[in-house]
C-alpha cells in the first residue's frame, strides 16, 4: 500500500495537506503535476523542472509512450526513469482519455477498445490487462487503470453502460497488477478512477465499486471535458465524500489556478494539466495579479519584470519588454521561459495552499487570492 499521511486539516472546508511515500521519493500534497506525456514537459529540460520548479512529481502518457518511442525501447533503458533522466516520482495516465477522444479512430468493445494511431493509421488493442503491461514496462510510480472518459453532454444511458464498463475495467486492472511484478526494482501503485459524468447517482455507484477493489488511490475522471466550472465543482464535492479519506485523491486534467483552489477545497490532493504550459506556448502568463498575454503592445518597452512576487527563473531574469520581444520574433527560447514561469506559478500556489491549510486560514486566503489571479490584465492592442 502507498503510504500515506494526512497531517492538516482545514476547519471550514474539506481542504487537506498530506504526502505520500514512493521509491523515488516522497510528494506533499496538495501537489500540480506538471504533464510530461512523450516523456518530456514540453519546452522545459529536466533541470529547471527539478530546480527551479521544483516539481515533486510529473505526468506521463501510456498511449504516447506506447506509440513512442515504444516498450522495447523503455525496457532496454532500464524503464521511463533512466530513460528520461528523472529521479523523482511519475504518474503513467494509461491513455484511455487519449484513445477516446479518437472517436473516429476506435471502436470500444466489452475486453478492450481497439483504436488506430493518430501517427501512422495502424491498429491496436487496449485491453486492462495489455495497458498493465505496458505501464509495468514503462516503470511508473503511480499507474492509472484504463477507463472510458465520457464527453460532455452525456446522455444518462451511455454514462450508466461506460460507469459498469470503467467498473469491469477495473476489476481487470487490479487481478492483472496483483498477478504482474514491476521490472526495475522500486514499487508501483495502482489509482483507480471514478466516472459517471454528471450524475450523482453514477458517480456514487463508480467510486463504492472502485472502492470495494482497495486500489492505492483514486481519482476523478471525465471532468473538465466542457461541463460548466460550478458543474464540475458540484460533482467533485459530492464525490469526494465516497473516497476513501486515508488515501490520495486526484483530479484528472484540472485546470486553471481558481479550479484547482476550488477543488481543493473540496478535498482533492492531486492535479494536472497541459494548461500551463500550453497557455505559455502562446504567450499566456499567469501571475499573481492576473492573467497576462506578453505578445501586447504595451509591453513593448516595460522593464519590469513578469510577476514582482514570483522569484522563478524567468522572473528574476528577464523583463516583460523581453519576453514580449522573444515571442514577437517566434524565437524558441520564449516557449521555454513562459513555461518555467507558469509552472513555477502552478507548483508556487499549489505550495501556499498546503501552507495555509496547515496554518488554519486556508479558505479566507483562497477567496482573495482567486479575485486576483482570475482577473484578464489583457486591456491594450495587441500586435
Amino acid at each position: 500500500m502507498l503510504n500515506t499521511k494526512i497531517l492538516a486539516r482545514d476547519k471550514s472546508s474539506k481542504a487537506r495537506a498530506g504526502e505520500f511515500e514512493t521509491d523515488h521519493g516522497k510528494v506533499e500534497t496538495p501537489i500540480f503535476m506538471p504533464v510530461g506525456t512523450q516523456g518530456t514537459v514540453k519546452a522545459v529540460n529536466q533541470s529547471y523542472l527539478e530546480e527551479d520548479i521544483k516539481a515533486q512529481i510529473v505526468l506521463s502518457n501510456t498511449y504516447h509512450l506506447y506509440l513512442r518511442p515504444g516498450t522495447e525501447v523503455l525496457e532496454s533503458a532500464g524503464g521511463l526513469h533512466k530513460f528520461i533522466n528523472w529521479d523523482k516520482p511519475i504518474l503513467t495516465d494509461s491513455g484511455g482519455y487519449q484513445v477516446f477522444s479518437l472517436s473516429e479512430l476506435r471502436k470500444i468493445k466489452s475486453d478492450g477498445v481497439e483504436f488506430r494511431s493518430h501517427l501512422d493509421g495502424s491498429k491496436h488493442f487496449f485491453t486492462p490487462e495489455k495497458v498493465i503491461r505496458i505501464e509495468r514496462s514503462i516503470g511508473s510510480d503511480i499507474m492509472m487503470v484504463l477507463d472510458e472518459c465520457t464527453p460532455y453532454p452525456c446522455e444518462y444511458e451511455y454514462a450508466k453502460k461506460s460507469k459498469h464498463l470503467t467498473s469491469d475495467w477495473a476489476k481487470l486492472n487490479k487481478e492483472a497488477f496483483d498477478k504482474s511484478k514491476p521490472l526495475y526494482g522500486h514499487k508501483q501503485f495502482l489509482f483507480g478512477i471514478i466516472q459517471g459524468s454528471v450524475y450523482k447517482d453514477l458517480r456514487e455507484e463508480s467510486a463504492k465499486d472502485l472502492v470495494k477493489l482497495d486500489f492505492d488511490g483514486y481519482a476523478i475522471g471525465g471532468l473538465a471535458v466542457g461541463e460548466p466550472a460550478e458543474t464540475m465543482y458540484e460533482m467533485v464535492d459530492f464525490t469526494t465524500n465516497f473516497m476513501p479519506d486515508e488515501k490520495p485523491r486526484y483530479l484528472m486534467g484540472v485546470g486553471r489556478p481558481e479550479n484547482i483552489l476550488e477543488a481543493i477545497e473540496r478535498g482533492i490532493d492531486m492535479f494536472d494539466c497541459v494548461m500551463p504550459t500550453r497557455n505559455a506556448r502562446n504567450s499566456c502568463l499567469f501571475t499573481s495579479k492576473g492573467v497576462i498575454s506578453m505578445r501586447n503592445a504595451k509591453y513593448k518597452d516595460d522593464f519590469s519584470t513578469i510577476d514582482e512576487n514570483c522569484d522563478c527563473y524567468t522572473c528574476k531574469n528577464y523583463s516583460k519588454a523581453y519576453l514580449r520581444h522573444l515571442y514577437i520574433a517566434k524565437e524558441i527560447l520564449a516557449l521555454e521561459l513562459g513555461s518555467i514561469h507558469n509552472l513555477h506559478f502552478y507548483l508556487n500556489l499549489v505550495k501556499e495552499a498546503r501552507k495555509k491549510i496547515i496554518e488554519g486560514n486556508f479558505k479566507d486566503w483562497k477567496e482573495e487570492t482567486i479575485k486576483k489571479i482570475s482577473l484578464n490584465v489583457n486591456n491594450s492592442t495587441e500586435d
